[in-house]
């Protein structure tokens, strides 16, 4: 959806497609029919924006083929969809029955990574709209924090410097701004806002800064304005937002029917105690109040004791674009974990899946309608 800031810049908004499991172009234009469409007339929009993923091995189909990604621009274009963000985080398999720390592979040493990220940003400069200033990316936070050393630290910043040249080259084939957010994330090498500025100090900044997830904000305890002011401060600016909301809760036993196979749920409370999974957590009685890395819809209040980050969420939004200009222009809804979420708030269908999304961008919609923001 296209929004307008108070001061007048425009503003994105759309939904996250990593929640989909398509893994090659077919799939990914079924989603579109199935999932994109319902959500768009739903909210009454002439036009839905998707953070689309694309794994790895379409993402290296469309770079190599100019014509698949017209057909690509066509079928989005003439269903009212357009994409100004990619979510290149998880690199394939996203919906697999296992994910956990799979996810983290390949990392910011290896120069899979750095191939697949630059596929995606060819892709995303020729389906950016004519009048959309920039695109972004969204990737990993370089690796998981074990193994990690020196030397692989001296690795990954040299992939960072390859991939810097790599956007440069594309701007100036194409005309195409795009940007790269690395996404603190609880486990990895980079989880705070702080070592964001450490591990990332001396990035280019005009194409590599963060990109914020709210849900892992809140996991990491941050309060939204000194982290913003921190990132400002080290010339890293925020490329991209992802708007998701994490579980919080002063009694742990209630969390038990949410620890599931698939994902990672890293659990963290504010004195620093941490656990890897929400398993882990119940295993060494970590003490409350957790919060846990468990993205659940933005517009659902789960039952008391339990709670989400929401309030993190709302102070977060208010210092993006509280003031007279914007901190970051693209908004994604980014709640992959639909199919793993209890039974009593698990879709059944894809119609109930598309109605469950269309109800978090609404949501968020109105959030950032009551700071000012116009449809």
């Amino acid at each position: 959806m296209r929004l307008r800031h108070p001061g007048g810049a425009p503003l994105h908004l759309g939904y996250c497609t990593n929640v989909h499991a398509a893994e090659d172009l077919d799939g990914v234009i079924a989603q579109l029919d199935t999932y994109a469409v319902p959500i768009r007339v739903r909210l009454g929009t002439d036009v839905l924006g998707l953070g689309l993923w694309l794994a790895a091995p379409v993402a290296a189909a469309l770079a190599a083929d100019p014509a698949l990604r017209a057909r690509l621009r066509r079928e989005l274009t003439a269903r009212g969809l357009e994409v100004v963000t990619l979510n290149g985080f998880p690199y394939r398999s996203f919906q697999d029955k296992v994910v956990k720390h799979a996810v983290y592979h390949p990392d910011w040493t290896t120069r899979d990574r750095l191939s697949y990220t630059l596929d995606l940003a060819l892709i995303l400069a020729d389906l950016l709209p004519g009048d959309v200033a920039r695109g972004s990316i969204s990737t990993l936070p370089l690796a998981w924090r074990d193994p990690w050393d020196a030397g692989m630290a001296d690795l990954a910043a040299r992939r960072l410097d390859r991939l810097a040249d790599g956007l440069a080259a594309i701007e100036s084939a194409t005309g195409r701004v795009i940007r790269v957010g690395f996404e603190p994330e609880p486990g990895c090498v980079v989880e705070t806002t702080g070592q964001a500025v450490a591990r990332l100090a001396g990035v280019d900044g005009d194409r590599l800064g963060v990109c914020l997830d709210l849900a892992h904000l809140a996991c990491a305890w941050e309060e939204p304005a000194g982290a913003l002011k921190e990132l400002s401060r080290a010339g890293l600016p925020v490329v991209k937002v992802q708007l998701s909301a994490a579980l919080e809760t002063a009694d742990p036993d209630a969390l038990r029917e949410y620890a599931e196979p698939r994902f990672l749920h890293q659990t963290r409370n504010p004195a620093g105690a941490a656990a890897d999974d929400l398993d882990e957590a119940f295993e060494r009685r970590l003490p409350g109040p957790w919060r846990v890395h468990y993205h659940v819809p933005l517009h659902i209040s789960p039952p008391a004791p339990l709670a989400t980050t929401i309030p993190v969420l709302r102070t977060a939004l208010a210092e993006l674009v509280g003031g007279p200009r914007p901190l970051c222009d693209h908004f994604d809804v980014e709640t992959y974990t639909w199919g793993v979420l209890p039974p009593a708030l698990r879709p059944r269908t894809p119609g109930q899946l598309a109605a469950g999304i269309a109800g978090e961008l609404d949501f968020a919609r109105a959030e950032l309608c009551d700071l000012g923001v116009s449809t």
